[in-house]
């Protein structure tokens, strides 16, 4: 059975019942839903809903225009793309002219026939051409129409079968007898004969001018069952829709080949609608949901036959596949025709079975019961009741056979009676599924050890010789497979073979480098043809053995099948050089090499949206219209979404991108559908995406071209506008530039007016200083010159009154002399001498000048004196001057004409008034005043 891929209600998020399908040219799929027109591009789902309609019943592409026609209640006409890529919709009714047909009832078929697009319902056909809609009345009711061959048919209620020629409806002869069945399918099979499918009355084929039922398997099924239509496959096969049991697919002679229905893995019996894509798979559209059957494919399901068990061993004896399973053993003939239902249990087997083998000649397997032996589909012998993981043949001892149970191991003998129990081997009881065996050892791996173990000459124990838990620093020994004869052990992907010579484990290097760039492998088997299958990740590969002896790595085929290998497992049975049976965790696969090589072409890869701002362009659609994309800046955040209509294993789609300049590579490979970009540069860019298929092979790349404008303040118009601001800037700056410098050297003129004008001042306040030092100087020189005259007018004063003195003498010896003896000569000139003498001493004014002098001189000391010290004497203002001067006390004392006591006197009188301490000296004191 083909694998099937559901699609629920809630996984495209439309109405229930989907009657039509077709595809356009791009690969997306069309579903005329009951609530709208449904697209499917392979990655995501879209309802596009026409006005005023819920139901549509039909649809057809057409890919010369790129138009999407449907059908629906009283409406029909087309989707087209709009400008930005998105479906809009056209109404083609406003072009019908005659009111009496503008009420179309439902649309049910809609069909291409030559440069026309015919629509019909039950009352008339509607044709389409030149953008005008010409009626083709019904001669009584239409039930429905089918395209055959070029031909076109119609079905009236009353007239049978009619072909549509030349703009008229000529009847068919003999399809009278259709008048009463609804007719669903028309194809055509060979010998120029139809067949006709109907709701209620079976198959007819009509074949010169002659109608009869179709007596064949196939009839006979769809008398029950009833059709809802039917559609061929490569005109070799036909899928004929049931309204009651799925479908069933069936030869041109009327032989089922296969039959798919609920049970079988369809979501619903009822199927409305059947379709062949691009890729020669089949959709259906169901009552419920809709349903893809990938029928051309190289793999084949067994699944619902088998139990949906898993599959841990398969082998062909004698004419027959057996299939160990965790229910039991399923066989099935291999020159029969495989159907899925045809696999049966061998009675005596339900049990979990983990392998079957042919030794000897005998089919072995290893069941939970025990030994089974078993031949043409029935166990014959059960030699043990202890369960079992599988069988070897002893390589020095032919006729013996090791089993390993759950316990540890039994020695099998074959003999004239077949297989028989031996003896159960002693002193070992672990046990394993993963053991082999060699010319010299037998090896058993048990968690993470291996142990190497010999037996007794008697094959009735073990010696452990070792136990390894690694192999030349590997420590993680996965599993253990003979290649060419060869036992080799696996631990990350390096294969080493044990010498028994050197006692050591050696690497083939050939073998470790072929596996050298896949993940490390969980467990490896080697088929007939020398090819080495291996799983990892719960996912298949396998190096395909070539004539020359090289190897072909494939891997990428098998990405179906991620998820559903049995890893442990690992289950590969070669039909043929190209047929291999692969055993699933829930049924059984046949994989066809040559198949998938000869039938496998490239997928086709779409920018299925470029979103910016509030703004969508769509891609993908039927009309591709040419887009020159520039964005404003405000947009530079930008999000595409890829599809890929390849609808096989769908979700291993992988998509690799790169925007050019942004991505200097292209990206990992990845299903992620989506990719953003944000704050992008004003730059052209250009996006490129490209899709790999579940089996590796990478689509064409597909593209799309945009510009990302600069903002407003780096465009061309703002570069111009900042170069006349920054002209302008540098004419005002060289203005403002002037003007401070002109300020500048203002304030710089007067920075230096000020300056001369503070080194003037500085040089009037030097001179004014000097002048008034010099004044000073003057002053000190007048003062020290007044002193000095002082001095000199003291002196001279003293000497006038030294002369004074003398002359006072003078006198008094004149006045003592004896005048009287004297002549009156002598005593005249006497009396004249001593009168001018007198005269000399009355009229001497110098003490008076003296003291006039000094008072004048000193009028500010004496008046800082007597201000200071009010109680002070003219006396002793002029003894104060006197000090003053510095004059000795003799001199004072002349002076003042007094005696020199006197002078002390007066002296202790005036520091007495001026209040002065003993130790305080009275000159320096008046010197301070």
């Amino acid at each position: 059975m083909p694998d099937i891929i559901n699609y629920k209600k809630t996984d495209y998020k439309s109405g229930t019942q989907n009657w039509n399908i077709d595809q356009d040219a791009n690969g997306n799929m069309y579903f005329a839903n009951n609530n709208g027109l449904l697209q499917f591009d392979g990655s995501n789902w879209h309802t596009y809903v026409v006005p005023n309609v819920n139901s549509i019943r039909s649809v057809k592409v057409e890919d010369s225009t790129g138009r999407i026609f449907i059908g629906a209640y009283n409406e029909f006409g087309y989707f087209e793309s709009a400008s930005n890529g998105d479906l809009t919709y056209v109404s083609l009714l406003p072009l019908i002219k005659d009111d009496r047909f503008k009420k179309s009832d439902f649309i049910w078929k809609i069909h291409l026939f030559g440069d026309a697009v015919i629509f019909q319902s039950f009352t008339a056909a509607y044709i389409f051409k030149d953008n005008k809609i010409s009626i083709l009345p019904a001669p009584k009711r239409f039930q429905f129409s089918f395209k055959v061959n070029n031909k076109l048919y119609f079905q009236d209620v009353g007239s049978g079968i009619l072909e549509f020629i030349n703009g008229n409806l000529i009847p068919l002869k003999g399809t009278e007898g259709l008048n009463n069945s609804e007719v669903w399918g028309i194809v055509s099979i060979p010998d120029n004969t139809l067949l006709i499918t109907t709701l209620e009355s079976g198959v007819y084929v009509y074949k010169n001018q002659t109608l009869q039922h179709w007596n064949t398997e196939a009839g006979q099924f769809i008398s029950k069952n009833g059709s809802l239509g039917d559609v061929v496959i490569n005109d070799s096969l036909i899928v004929i829709n049931s309204v009651l049991s799925g479908i069933i697919i069936c030869n041109l002679q009327g032989e089922i080949i296969q039959h798919i229905d609920l049970k079988k893995g369809l979501i619903n019996n009822t199927i409305l609608s059947s379709f062949i894509d691009a890729k020669k798979n089949l959709w259906l559209g169901l009552d419920n949901g809709i349903s893809y059957i990938n029928i051309n494919s190289p793999f084949t399901y067994f699944s619902s036959s088998l139990n949906n068990s898993s599959v841990y061993a398969s082998v062909i004896h004698n004419g027959l596949l057996y299939v160990a399973t965790n229910q039991g053993v399923f066989y099935h003939k291999i020159e029969d025709r495989f159907k899925d239902d045809t696999f049966v249990l061998v009675d005596g087997t339900t049990a979990q079975s983990w392998n079957i083998q042919v030794i000897s000649g005998e089919l072995i397997c290893a069941n939970n019961k025990g030994v089974l032996i078993i031949e043409g589909g029935k166990v014959i012998k059960s030699l043990n009741h202890s369960g079992y993981f599988g069988f070897k043949q002893l390589p020095n001892h032919s006729k013996y056979i090791i089993g390993a149970n759950y316990s540890g191991f039994d020695i099998f003998e074959k003999n004239q009676k077949g297989i028989v129990f031996k003896n159960k081997i002693q002193n070992f009881y672990e046990s394993s599924k993963d053991f082999e065996v060699d010319d010299a050892f037998v090896w058993l791996k048990k968690d993470e050890f291996l142990y190497q173990m010999v037996l007794t000459e008697s094959l009735d124990g073990f010696y452990v010789t070792k136990k390894i838990d690694s192999i030349n620093g590997e420590n993680n020994i996965s599993c253990m497979q003979k290649i060419n004869g060869t036992l080799y052990f696996i631990a990350n992907n390096h294969f080493y073979s044990y010498s028994k010579d050197k006692g050591v484990f050696e690497e083939n290097i050939n073998l470790s480098k072929l596996f050298s760039d896949i993940p490390p492998v969980s467990s490896l088997t080697e088929d007939s043809y020398g090819n080495l299958w291996y799983s990892y990740n719960e996912s298949l590969g396998v190096f395909m053995k070539n004539k020359d002896g090289s190897y072909k790595h494939e891997f990428e085929q098998f990405s179906n099948l991620t998820g559903k290998i049995m890893s442990d497992y690992l289950s590969v049975n070669e039909l043929g050089p190209d047929s291999f049976f692969i055993g699933l965790i829930n049924g059984l696969v046949c994989y066809d090499s040559d198949y998938s090589t000869k039938t496998l072409s490239k997928p086709k890869v779409f920018i299925r949206s470029f979103s910016f701002g509030k703004d969508t362009i769509f891609r993908g659609n039927p009309q591709q219209k040419p887009l020159d994309l520039t964005l404003p800046f405000a947009s530079n955040n930008v999000r595409f979404t890829f599809s890929s209509p390849e609808f096989e294993n769908s979700k291993n789609i992988q998509y690799s991108y790169q925007l050019e300049p942004f991505d200097k590579q292209w990206s990992n490979w990845s299903t992620a559908t989506v990719k953003e970009y944000t704050n992008l540069k004003e730059d052209n860019y250009k996006m490129r995406v490209k899709a790999k298929n579940s089996y590796g092979i990478d689509s064409d790349v597909a593209s799309i071209t945009f510009s990302i404008s600069p903002p407003w303040y780096r465009s061309y118009l703002a570069y111009i506008i900042y170069f006349s601001i920054i002209i302008l800037f540098l004419y005002l700056l060289s203005i403002v530039q002037k003007r401070i410098l002109r300020k500048k050297q203002y304030y710089k003129t007067i920075e230096q007016r000020k300056l001369y004008l503070e080194k003037e001042s500085k040089i009037r306040k030097e001179q004014y200083e000097l002048e008034k030092e010099i004044e000073k100087l003057n002053r000190e020189r007048l003062q020290t010159r007044i002193i000095s005259k002082d001095k000199e007018l003291v002196n001279h004063s003293l000497q006038v009154v030294k002369k004074n003195k003398i002359l006072n003498g003078i006198i008094h010896k004149l006045k003592e002399m004896e005048v009287d003896n004297m002549c009156d000569d002598t005593k005249f000139q006497i009396n004249k001498l001593k009168k001018s003498i007198i005269k000399e001493v009355h009229t001497d004014k110098g003490l008076k000048h003296l003291e006039k002098h000094i008072k004048n001189v000193h009028f500010d000391f004496l008046k800082r004196l007597k201000d200071k010290y009010p109680n002070i004497s003219p006396r002793e203002l002029d003894l104060s001057t006197y000090l003053r001067l510095n004059m000795s006390t003799k001199e004072i004392a002349e002076i003042m004409n007094i005696s020199s006591g006197g002078v002390e006197l007066a002296r202790y009188r005036l520091r007495k008034k001026l209040n002065l301490k003993r130790h305080e000296n009275l000159t320096g004191f008046l010197m301070a005043i």
